[in-house]
């Protein structure tokens, strides 16, 4: 049996490539992230960009990047 978690990002408006960004928190469930947002949007900062933040699934004991990576 798989197990999701739901990762909430903040990528501020600054940053086209998404390359930075502010881990909120994990999650049981997409609902417990979307409320994390509700409680998280008027604070400094965050209020200023109401459309940087991202949630993305993840499967629990499964690599999320298996490729490798090239240095620039």
């Amino acid at each position: 049996m798989s197990r999701n978690v739901y990762m909430l990002w903040f990528h501020p408006k600054n940053d086209p490539d998404e390359d930075d960004g502010l881990l909120i928190g994990v999650y049981e469930s997409e609902a417990d992230a979307v409320a994390a947002i509700e409680r998280v949007k008027n604070k400094p900062g965050f209020v200023d960009d109401p459309g940087g933040f991202r949630i993305y699934p993840r499967e629990l004991g499964k690599d999320s990047w298996t490729e490798g990576f090239i240095r620039n």
